[in-house]
């Protein structure tokens, strides 16, 4: 399974004058933490375009489970769960120094192809082809996760 670990230190310009990020940053910070995973396997936003796909988000769950505040390190932990039919990612955003869950969510993109608009039933072969090839990927024993 794909996992990455992005930290950040929480700007003054995400909060509001309590010091307290306000809700809709966390987005942000998840849309963070994508890029770096699908770096992983070589399937960034620019090579998703290039390849002739978009995939919108067409989900998503945040559960604010304790606030972030201005200058707290957090580290951002994603997961992917699915992708034969559509990405399924889960995050995790805890405190960088104690560990301590500040909020969880996920989100789900589908893919559509950008000449026929239409979404897609499964992902594409460019994808799952570039996320097979990854060795993070792969299981122990040199097969593919599935």
């Amino acid at each position: 399974m794909l996992n990455t670990k992005t930290e950040i230190t929480i700007p003054f310009h995400d909060v509001d004058s309590m010091k307290v990020v306000w809700h809709g940053c966390y987005v942000k910070y998840f849309e963070i933490a994508r890029c770096q995973l699908l770096e992983i396997f070589d399937y960034s936003y620019q090579k998703m375009f290039e390849s002739g796909y978009a995939w919108p988000v067409v989900d998503m769950r945040i559960k604010y489970v304790k606030p972030l505040h201005f200058d707290q390190k957090i580290v951002v932990e994603t997961q992917l769960i699915e992708w034969e039919y559509r990405l399924k990612i889960k995050y995790r955003i805890c405190d960088a120094d104690s560990g301590v869950t500040l909020t969880k969510g996920y989100t789900i993109q589908v893919a559509v192809d950008m000449e026929t608009q239409e979404m897609c039933l499964e992902s594409p072969l460019v994808f799952t082809t570039k996320l097979f090839k990854t060795e993070a990927f792969k299981t122990k024993s040199g097969k593919t996760e599935t």
